[in-house]
């Protein structure tokens, strides 16, 4: 597991990515709101993420870095998924009210997919099959 502290970015810094990297980097990029969705919509994004691209990007600002922990922690310990790497930073955002600068917190983990992901859905896609037949 690699952890890293990244100092501020300007916020006019230029990009050294290729076109095809930064949409790659997009697609499987979740950013994570506390007020927008509950918890387990992430999480079930996330699994569809993984599943798709091998590996998921959670990154969140301020008060929504402890829901993007959490995600990743349920993902970690039901087996899904393992910790490649973990990104923090602070980002000057403008204060809507005050209309200053302020030093937000971020954070960005990036999980990969474990070796027992595969077999772990397909068990779960099972047991969710089932479950209406037991109700007949």
């Amino acid at each position: 597991m690699a952890v890293e502290t990244v100092a501020p970015a300007p916020a006019t810094a230029p990009t050294e990515m290729s076109d095809a990297a930064q949409a790659q980097q997009k697609k499987n990029r979740i950013q994570v709101s506390n007020t927008k969705k509950p918890l387990f919509f992430y999480v079930n994004l996330a699994k569809r993420y993984i599943q798709q691209h091998d590996e998921v990007e959670l990154s969140a600002l301020g008060m929504a870095i402890t829901t993007v922990v959490t995600i990743a922690e349920i993902l970690k310990n039901t087996g899904l998924a393992t910790e490649k790497k973990v990104l923090t930073s602070t980002v000057g955002m403008k204060d809507e009210n005050k209309g200053k600068l302020v030093q937000k917190a971020k954070i960005e983990i990036v999980l990969g997919k474990s070796e027992k992901f595969d077999s772990l859905m397909e068990a779960a896609n099972t047991a969710t099959e089932e479950s209406p037949k037991d109700n007949e």
